[in-house]
């Protein structure tokens, strides 16, 4: 019997929660069962109550409010321990139009993908500023380039997860999933697909960031992080070896006018042998920090198989897909 769960975070939801889950189907295309889940993210208007006296299969509340973040992977956990196959995740202001589900699992269903982004075709979103929907393409365009993926709308929280892939996530930052899942799952060469989605008119303003400065720091501060998480070499070795280069090109000058210059004084020229020696011992210092944090991330690597493992061996046993099988193979315990 294929399961899937389609979760809902909440934060003081309870007034759009119920056309919410009035669109939700009742059934899908080849999956046999179809379930909801709401996490309550220690909202104050009973949203878990109003969640509960509609019918909602499972309910999930935080004694307190952890952010968007905590709440999905809270979801994605209590999904796998209910058995699910399929994880679809949804906003609770019905944004997204329910009637693409189907469309969101095909992928999945038919083995080609790990990971499903609904794309909203931003450029056509009217209720969007022109300034955000500029952002938000890049913003998208950025993550694309990080992840290695070719998702076009990376902010979508209409998505679909296999089981194998949400046994493999694990979010850190405090401040959206959104981001940060994409970017992992292209380092893990996970197969992410993305299809177009219809999306309903807008039902209220946007909860989670205060304003378009909050909005780009968080997400600079979180796809900067991810990415010096799973490319430290990389990532410390360009900063090193700019650091590095200044300083010695500064010393170069030094030397050029030492050779040149017609009564060269080197302490008129102090300040710039000390600036080129501090310069190249910092870059040096950071290759170094750089080559150390690569350790440290072969380490991180293994701790999230083991994680993974640990999921595996304390979830009730499914016949889910493996990553990278054809359709119809069975993960064989």
């Amino acid at each position: 019997m294929t399961k899937l769960i389609i979760q809902i975070p909440c934060l003081n939801e309870a007034a759009t929660l119920p056309a919410t889950l009035a669109d939700l189907p009742k059934s899908v295309p080849g999956v046999d069962i179809v379930e909801t889940l709401v996490v309550d993210d220690g909202s104050r208007d009973g949203t878990a109550d109003v969640a509960r006296a509609l019918g909602v299969n499972h309910v999930v509340r935080l004694r307190r409010n952890k952010g968007l973040a905590a709440a999905f992977m809270a979801g994605i956990d209590a999904s796998l321990k209910a058995g699910a196959d399929f994880i679809v995740n949804t906003d609770a202001d019905n944004q997204y139009s329910a009637l693409e589900i189907p469309r969101l699992l095909a992928p999945l269903l038919s083995g080609e993908a790990d990971i499903v982004i609904g794309d909203r075709n931003i450029a056509e979103l009217m209720h969007m500023s022109w300034r955000k929907r500029q952002l938000q393409r890049l913003g998208s365009w950025v993550v694309r380039q990080v992840s290695n993926t070719t998702v076009p709308d990376t902010t979508s929280g209409f998505r679909a997860y296999t089981r194998d892939a949400g046994l493999r996530m694990t979010i850190v930052s405090e401040f959206s999933y959104t981001l940060e899942s994409i970017i992992q799952a292209g380092k893990k060469r996970m197969a992410i697909a993305h299809v177009p989605v219809q999306t309903n008119p807008r039902t209220r303003d946007s909860r989670l960031f205060d304003s378009v400065f909050s909005y780009i720091k968080h997400s600079s501060a979180t796809i900067v992080r991810i990415y010096a998480m799973y490319e430290p070499l990389k990532v410390f070795t360009y900063l090193g070896l700019v650091i590095f280069g200044s300083g010695f090109a500064i010393g170069l000058r030094f030397l050029f006018d030492f050779f040149t210059e017609q009564g060269f004084g080197p302490e008129r020229h102090l300040q710039s042998l000390i600036a080129a020696a501090v310069l190249m011992i910092v870059g040096f210092q950071v290759l170094v920090i750089g080559l150390l944090a690569d350790v440290i991330s072969g380490n991180r690597k293994l701790l999230e198989d083991l994680l993974y493992r640990v999921r595996t061996l304390e979830l009730p046993a499914k016949d889910a897909p493996v990553t990278g099988q054809a359709p119809g193979e069975r993960w064989k315990r």
